[in-house]
């Protein structure tokens, strides 16, 4: 027979996010980039990530591509889908975060609803939410994938900023526009916001 003295409930308990941020000596937050297709927002997360990495600090982006192509390669671009789409990299962020890993998300991401969504998942407290605020126009003369000169011609339907409306977010953290900002003015003005927050 077991003597239950000998059970320490200790080991009843999973590992805490606490106890993940512990070893990696750093604060887990989730940055979601939104903003139009082309405003510059992968930009962003990619130079922001080589900065944090710099400093020692561990983080983990999440984007269209590595998105679409693996755990939600199953959705289309309804509305529907478009919806679930952001659940399902929600609900993965937060494990993320649950892990110590500053996460980081660039997503067009539309609406108030879509982006409450995924903030009430995550946790409010420790969702940033950045608007990368680049003019429609400035947007569509970079268009780097021709998407909006299909969207023109009815070639893609629900386009985001042609054929389907972009809700601009009330009240974001923090606004970049890189038709006014170089690259590392937004990303110096993103380490200014961060930097405090993660840090042990």
């Amino acid at each position: 027979m077991e003597d239950k003295n000998l059970i320490y409930p200790i080991f009843d308990r999973m590992l805490a996010r606490q106890d993940k941020e512990e070893l990696l000596k750093q604060k887990s937050v989730m940055i979601w980039f939104t903003g139009l297709s082309g405003s510059g927002k992968s930009t962003i997360a990619i130079a922001l990530e080589r900065e944090l990495h710099k400093r020692g600090l561990l983080c983990r982006i999440l984007d269209g591509d590595n998105i679409r192509s693996g755990i939600n390669n199953n959705l289309g671009f309804s509305e529907t889908d478009r919806v679930e789409n952001i659940r399902r990299i929600a609900e993965v962020s937060k494990l993320f975060i649950d892990t110590g890993i500053i996460t980081i998300a660039a997503f067009i991401s539309p609406n108030d609803d879509i982006r409450d969504m995924a903030a009430d998942i995550i946790g409010k407290e420790h969702f940033l939410e950045i608007y990368v605020s680049t003019p429609l126009e400035e947007c569509e003369r970079r268009d780097v994938k021709g998407l909006y000169a299909k969207a023109r011609k009815g070639e893609i339907k629900n386009f985001t900023g042609i054929s389907a409306p972009f809700e601009v977010p009330k009240n974001p953290t923090l606004s970049l526009d890189t038709s006014k900002l170089t690259l590392e003015e937004s990303i110096n003005k993103l380490l200014e916001l961060i930097l405090p927050m993660v840090s042990q």
